[in-house]
């Protein structure tokens, strides 16, 4: 049956960032496909409140309070997957974000910071998972959430966007190093109703030119992207490494404007 190429029973994946938003959709999405998660953030009773939801599917959650925007944090949960588990099979490195900015107003700190938070603790995790990922399971599946801003222009974006860019290329790049035995992936979101976008969400004035923008005239769900995320963990997705799914309804250009004016 090809459901059966989507599930990943008895599996076992990481997720950063796994509180809330897309990280606990994905998280979740993995259990209810059949892997047992460590979930990863800075808040304990988000924590608690997603492994309970994994527990009610059958599966097994582990929970880690961490502050992920330092990399050696990142880098502990491959060993908190083996110490817990046994195995590990799945990474996604989901933590990251930066807040818009005028460039003349984006100091080269705010940059490294940016490459700390979206693309050194990316790195940190994989390059410690990867040997557990062999010894352990034989091989195995890296996801790196990047976005349209990778690629799109718009004003106040340049470090959000110079990083992710970055974390793009990063996979395309592990990926031609770690095959053929683990596959390293990425998905570009567009504009997805998250906590993140919560003033959006309640505003039509905001939300409504955001839609007409958008080429399929809404915005993303949380389920979007933890359907690709499954589908790139899962043997459904085992001949494609280095790539992007971009997850964003279509968008060519941001669907949102900064209000920064000309110089």
């Amino acid at each position: 049956m090809i459901l059966d190429r989507f599930r990943l029973d008895d599996q076992v994946a990481v997720v950063t960032g796994a509180g809330r938003g897309l990280g606990a959709a994905m998280a979740l999405a993995f259990a209810e496909a059949g892997a047992d998660v460590v979930i990863a953030a800075r808040t304990q009773s988000q924590l608690d409140e997603m492994a309970e939801q994994i527990r009610g599917t059958g599966r097994r959650a582990h929970v880690v309070v961490a502050d992920l925007a330092h990399p050696e944090a990142t880098a502990k949960l491959a060993a908190e997957a083996i110490e817990a588990f046994g195995k590990l099979d799945v990474v996604v490195n989901n933590v990251g974000g930066t807040m818009p900015n005028a460039l003349l107003s984006t100091s080269t700190k705010d940059l490294r910071d940016a490459f700390t938070f979206n693309v050194a603790t990316a790195h940190a995790l994989t390059t410690a998972a990867v040997p557990l990922m062999l010894e352990h399971s034989g091989g195995g599946s890296i996801i790196n959430i990047t976005s349209t801003m990778a690629r799109a222009s718009g004003r106040g974006f340049a470090a959000y966007g110079t990083a992710k860019a970055a974390l793009a290329h990063y996979t395309r790049l592990s990926a031609l190093d770690l095959a053929p035995r683990i596959r390293v992936n990425a998905i570009a979101p567009g504009s997805i109703l998250t906590s993140a976008l919560e003033i959006v969400a309640s505003n039509d004035e905001l939300r409504d030119p955001m839609e007409k923008a958008t080429p399929m005239r809404r915005l993303g769900d949380p389920l979007d992207i933890a359907a690709a995320a499954v589908y790139l963990a899962s043997p459904a997705g085992a001949y494609l490494t280095g790539k992007t799914l971009e997850v964003d309804g279509g968008l060519t250009t941001p669907n949102l404007d900064m209000p920064i004016p000309d110089l």
